[in-house]
């Protein structure tokens, strides 16, 4: 999650805890929105400690969640 932060921060120019803060609310509505698969598996792509097999930790994680939405299924950032 620290890199996510770290990214968060350098995009926005926000400080770091309200980077932690802003990450922190949206893995927690993503939680509560999520098909329970993906949202039991958030921690470990948000935190770093593994991705799925077949996945590329969170940049592949939002390429599943734009297929899972309907989206192309690609990301952006690639």
């Amino acid at each position: 999650m620290d890199e996510l932060i770290k990214a968060v921060t350098q995009k926005t120019g926000i400080s770091t805890e309200q980077a932690r803060t802003a990450v922190e609310t949206v893995v927690s509505h993503l939680k509560g929105v999520l098909p329970e698969p993906l949202a039991s598996q958030l921690d470990s792509f948000i935190g770093g400690t593994g991705a799925p097999q077949g996945s590329s930790g969170i940049g592949g994680m939002l390429g599943d969640l734009g297929g899972a939405l309907g989206g192309g299924g690609s990301d952006p950032a690639r």
